[in-house]
């Protein structure tokens, strides 16, 4: 905001308040209330609102409080901010940025825990990242920002008190590449998110195992790093997906079917793919932990994988 004066952003209790989970704290006092604006509780309306007003020049960050509350504006997301561009013939650039916390918190309860990487997937025009640290949480945000396509940043409730020391210098990521989290070459497990904690707690069972596991944050889940990953595959001739996403139609599905379209070749076993059950997140506690992948469950899989 400060490199760019078209850069602003809009949401519910994102000005004074700083934001349901503080990612915008202090900016409304630094920036003025036109440039960090509280908006209704309208979803539909004031993604519409950021779009038009990307139209014009502007470059709108729209949060959503909770990303589940977008699929109020997915009309919006959908007909106008991914397919503008098009269908305008190329008069319009979208440069939206839209982004909020999701994923499954500890016992928010079904309309609280969604994940909306499946659901924005297939929306031609869109590009979608996942952040996983705080480092590239910063660097995507930034590119995503600067991009001139509608981007759908998407953090984790349970991400936002990580801490890690970032640079001071300039510094951005690239929308459109994964991330090596540790080289090896035994298997080649891909995730994102919040799962690439639960897939490193299970990396030094493993390595305790005498397994050594290659673990990729795919971070782009639109287009996908078929590169990164084909390179890995080419070494390890296995592949893992773990994901916090639903089994159907889910961002492993996707992955799975461009996996064996490019790579069949080199696979030597089957993917297994680990997604959660397609099931509404369920409130309680225990039920929500059967629900989501754990560690133990990768570290079986890797097992069952390598034999």
């Amino acid at each position: 905001m400060a490199r760019d004066p078209r850069v602003c952003v809009m949401g519910e209790d994102v000005g004074h308040y700083g934001g349901s989970y503080k990612v915008t704290k202090g900016l409304a006092t630094k920036y003025g209330d036109m440039r960090v604006l509280d908006t209704p509780i309208a979803e539909n309306s004031f993604t519409g609102m950021g779009i038009g007003a990307a139209m014009t020049g502007l470059r709108p960050v729209i949060e959503g409080m909770n990303m589940g509350f977008l699929l109020l504006a997915f009309i919006q997301i959908s007909n106008n901010c991914g397919m503008l561009h098009y269908t305008s013939g190329g008069q319009f650039t979208i440069p939206v940025v839209i982004r909020g916390p999701g994923g499954v918190g500890r016992q928010l309860g079904a309309e609280h825990s969604q994940r909306l990487e499946s659901y924005f997937q297939s929306i031609p025009g869109l590009q979608m990242v996942a952040c996983s640290t705080a480092y590239n949480a910063k660097g995507l945000m930034k590119a995503a920002i600067r991009s001139e396509n509608p981007v759908v940043l998407f953090e984790h409730v349970l991400l936002y008190n990580l801490k890690e020391r970032i640079p001071d210098e300039e510094y951005i990521c690239c929308l459109e590449e994964a991330e090596m989290v540790r080289p090896g070459e035994h298997v080649t497990i891909l995730t994102y998110s919040r799962m690439r904690y639960h897939v490193m707690q299970a990396a030094k069972t493993l390595v305790n195992k005498g397994y050594d596991p290659e673990v990729i944050d795919i971070r782009s889940l639109k287009p996908f790093d078929l590169y990164t990953i084909g390179k890995s595959i080419k070494k390890t001739h296995r592949v893992l997906i773990v994901e916090e996403c639903m089994r159907t139609g889910g961002i492993g599905a996707s992955l799975q079917a461009a996996i064996i379209k490019q790579f069949w070749d080199y696979l030597d076993a089957p993917i297994v793919c680990l997604s959660s059950q397609d099931v509404p997140m369920p409130y309680a506690g225990t039920l929500e932990e059967w629900t989501v992948v754990q560690p133990a469950q990768i570290v079986k899989a890797v097992e069952d994988l390598c034999k």
